[in-house]
């Protein structure tokens, strides 16, 4: 009678054992593929921006970035870099002349064709993060690919400088709650922003007032700024940017001393 009983609850135990790692399994294989794309609204008078909350969401659940502590005036100074337009050298040496450290999210294409300016960034204390190899839109990708995307330009840049990426921009702002799963199982911390104005567009320079305006007029506490290196413009501004922010009382950090 007694082996009878240990035979049984024997059967249990396992029986629970495949369920858990049923369950397990068929978490990982669910995950949430649903394509969103990175949105804000802008505060008013130096508030906050309020954040898309689904997007935010799934961000914040795997322990990223998108905007810090809104009772300290710091500000986060990002960059992304998919090509060399002929303005990042200009943007390094003003970063230098006002002691600013800022992130640049760089691409496969980036740092193959401009690996002396990558050097730089590296040399000058500022944070390299990764945008991908190829910019693909990654939700339409398997995890594999997502994988390669990263890791293969990650590899890259280690073997170039010994240098290790920790931060993750998903290119277009584009991402799903599966892809962001996998970005974290690569120990990457995902990096999103709070302040941005139309500076991608290449066609529409020239605008010097006009970005100065949108900038200086959003700050916030906490702001993560989000600007492109191929904008003329942004490179022609930013000392008079950094220079206003810190008559402002803001203080500009790197993603390495986050406050959330």
């Amino acid at each position: 009678m007694k082996e009878k009983i240990i035979k049984h609850l024997l059967a249990f135990f396992l029986l629970i054992i495949c369920i858990f790692q049923f369950c397990l399994y068929s978490n990982a294989n669910t995950l949430d593929n649903k394509l969103l794309a990175w949105g804000f609204k802008r505060g008013k008078n130096h508030e906050q921006a309020i954040l898309d909350a689904n997007s935010n969401k799934v961000i914040q659940d795997y322990n990223g970035i998108s905007m810090g502590n809104k009772e300290s005036k710091k500000l986060y100074l990002t960059f992304d870099c998919g090509y060399e337009g002929g303005y990042t050298e200009k943007i390094l040496d003003v970063l230098s002349q006002n002691n600013v450290k800022a992130s640049f999210f760089i691409t496969g294409h980036y740092l193959n064709s401009a690996s002396d300016i990558v050097k730089r960034m590296i040399e000058d204390g500022h944070i390299v993060g990764n945008h991908t190899v190829n910019h693909k839109c990654l939700p339409n990708i398997s995890d594999d690919e997502i994988k390669d995307e990263i890791m293969k330009l990650h590899n890259s840049l280690y073997e170039k400088f010994g240098y290790e990426m920790t931060y993750f921009r998903p290119p277009k702002g584009e991402f799903s709650r599966r892809v962001i799963d996998t970005v974290s199982k690569l120990n990457y911390i995902p990096v999103m922003w709070s302040l941005a104005y139309d500076d991608w567009d290449t066609e529409k320079q020239n605008r010097e007032e006009y970005g100065k305006k949108k900038i200086l007029e959003n700050l916030h506490s906490g702001a993560v700024l989000l600007l492109h290196a191929t904008s003329k413009d942004n490179a022609n501004i930013l000392d008079d940017i950094i220079k206003e922010a810190k008559n402002m009382g803001y203080e500009f950090k790197n993603l390495n001393e986050f406050e959330r």
